[in-house]
């Protein structure tokens, strides 16, 4: 991301290298749990329409979408989105990343705070992630120039677009966390996983939020270590 200073390079490399590792976990755990055939016999789509139906949604759509762990809920158009493995699949894996998923449409309906911050927050964010690697890209190299006083504005407005960005990998956390917890306890409560069932459905919706946890501390390790380069680069002058 900023390949003129080696420093982050180092940063990025071992983060991305973290995330990578958790990454390939979480792929190992669901074709784990993909393994393990529900009992009742139920679909992920299965699962979505029954969970919806408990939570009293009655106008969000389950439809099947290409790609691996592509899952995801669109507010916009309020459908929850399975991937094939997810939406044929009748495996603890499939009902608990269907669940997940429909515990982002329980969020949306009943206005969940941190969800709803989320979405507000999103075509900031859109930009800033745009903006904030050429802005400091742009500003170490002026720095290593004579033109260190404008340098030092960009990485300051870098700094500014990149902390947004990091705003909302830190916000994602509780969103997905709180998505997962809905998922499990409306699973065991409505009977739909048990024993090793409900187990196994656990350990993969924590390393797919585990993914999440990574990005956020990558973000804000990267964030800290620009403030320190800034006020490094103040102290110089």
């Amino acid at each position: 991301m900023f390949g003129i200073d080696p420093f982050s390079m180092i940063i990025t490399m071992v983060t991305t290298g973290i995330g990578m590792l958790i990454s390939g976990r979480l792929k190992s755990k669901f074709e784990q749990y993909s393994q393990v055939a529900m009992r009742n016999g139920m679909s992920g789509r299965d699962v979505a329409e029954r969970m919806l139906r408990d939570s009293g949604i009655t106008d969000v759509q389950v439809v099947s979408v290409p790609g691996f762990l592509s899952d995801h809920y669109n507010p916009m158009n309020k459908t929850v989105n399975l991937s094939p493995d997810v939406f044929e699949g009748r495996s603890v894996a499939a009902a608990a990343v269907a669940a997940h998923e429909c515990g982002h449409a329980v969020q949306h309906a009943t206005a969940y705070s941190m969800l709803t911050f989320r979405s507000a927050i999103v075509p900031v964010v859109n930009i800033a992630s745009m903006g904030a690697s050429y802005l400091t890209g742009f500003a170490f190299m002026m720095m290593a120039s004579s033109a260190s006083g404008l340098g030092r504005t960009l990485l300051l407005v870098g700094i500014l677009a990149f902390a947004v960005t990091t705003l909302f990998s830190l916000v994602t956390l509780p969103v997905e966390f709180d998505a997962s917890n809905r998922a499990l306890a409306w699973l065991e409560g409505a009977n739909i996983t048990s024993g090793e069932e409900h187990t196994g459905a656990k350990d993969a919706l924590w390393w797919a939020a585990m993914t999440y946890v990574s990005a956020a501390m990558a973000s804000l390790v990267q964030l800290v270590y620009l403030i320190i380069r800034y006020r490094a680069s103040g102290n110089r002058e």
